[in-house]
């Protein structure tokens, strides 16, 4: 039996540099009404996404990261530079881009199926194409046999699940997801980790991902995006690093335990979270409510 060669990265990333940009976003830049004038929240962002890559962003709180995924789904204008999608500007949103939340988006008054047939339906299909595209969508995510419940019968992770087979049911060219494991639990988020990584491979679609969880982010990605925020220099958040994800796909949760990871992940924390200059140790003072004695040593 034939061994399979060793995994080579650089190999893989010259791979996906040599396919084609889907999304590019050039000079971006986007500013926020304040009580003093205008205040920048993404300013000179350059970023190109080749077909079928897997891209995770990852940043400080206030770097832009959620602004950067609304202006690429065409949810909110930007203020300089342009947005374009297989070379053509973005002026809204569009059916070559799903979105995908941290809350629950789905509308309470259509159940399930209700929910995934939507974006079809919008689309022109008649009622039956719609289900039979809706119900490919709820396969693929193991929900088809809860078509039938309403949003409020489902539990957390089966909700996202649900938002993104709508999402995807109109066939997107990009999915773009706003931290939308960030409200599950732990066991709840690695499963959905796992189910969005079978669905990668098995549907021709980017992703964009924006997350917090810097584990998440090396988990998931062949190339993370870091944006970094306000600082002496930038007035709004900025892209900090691009940093290539050295390892196999798919990846399993033992992956965490590799040298490659490690590195990954300490390179991302260096840049999010530098260290700082010890500090004189404040003194805070105690207050004995009771005599407990030495009882809890």
């Amino acid at each position: 039996m034939r061994s399979e060669p060793p995994f080579d990265p650089i190999a893989r990333a010259a791979r996906i540099a040599a396919r084609p940009v889907v999304l590019e976003a050039r000079g971006l830049g986007k500013t926020y009404p304040g009580a003093k004038g205008r205040v920048p929240a993404l300013s000179g962002i350059d970023l190109a996404i080749r077909r079928r890559e897997f891209v995770t962003v990852v940043g400080p709180s206030g770097s832009g990261k959620s602004t950067l995924a609304r202006i690429l789904a065409g949810l909110d204008e930007h203020d300089s530079g342009e947005v374009l999608v297989d070379g053509h500007p973005v002026r809204g949103p569009g059916r070559d881009r799903g979105m995908v939340f941290q809350a629950y988006s789905l509308f309470p008054w259509l159940t399930v199926m209700g929910n995934v047939m939507t974006g079809p339906r919008f689309a022109g299909n008649g009622r039956d194409a719609a289900r039979s595209i809706a119900l490919q969508y709820l396969e693929l995510v193991g929900l088809e046999h809860l078509a039938d419940r309403w949003p409020h019968q489902l539990s957390g992770g089966q909700r996202q699940r649900v938002a993104i087979a709508r999402a995807l049911a109109n066939e997107p060219r990009v999915l773009l997801m706003d931290e939308p494991f960030g409200a599950l639990d732990p066991h709840t988020r690695a499963t959905l980790q796992g189910n969005l990584i079978d669905l990668w491979f098995n549907i021709p679609i980017t992703i964009i991902f924006i997350t917090h969880d810097l584990d998440e982010a090396v988990l998931l990605a062949d190339r993370i995006v870091v944006l970094g925020g306000p600082d002496a220099d930038h007035a709004g958040g900025w892209l900090r690093e691009t940093i290539t994800v050295p390892l196999p796909v798919p990846r399993t949760p033992d992956v965490v335990l590799s040298p490659e990871f490690r590195a990954v992940r300490e390179r991302l924390d260096s840049l999010i979270h530098p260290a700082e200059p010890p500090r004189p140790r404040e003194r805070i003072p105690v207050y004995r409510l009771a005599a407990a004695g030495d009882d809890v040593r």
